[in-house]
């Protein structure tokens, strides 16, 4: 994977790590607020699904060298 990315393009990456951490948050919370099972699974799922696309993008912002 090239590390030579433009400064830009790491920045849009980051933006959505963040974005991706406030969604996974609000799953967590919503998952203790709501009663319908299926939600929960949907919810459940959503999260972990989050966490493994957290951890992609942080391989790729922990491969850059500006």
């Amino acid at each position: 994977m090239n590390s030579n990315y433009a400064l830009h393009v790491m920045l849009e990456v980051h933006e959505m790590a963040a974005f991706k951490t406030v969604c996974m948050t609000k799953s967590k919370t919503m998952q203790a607020l709501v009663t319908d099972p299926e939600l929960i699974q949907i919810l459940q799922q959503d999260v972990q699904l989050s966490q493994q696309q957290l951890q992609e993008l942080g391989g790729v912002l922990s491969k850059v060298t500006l």
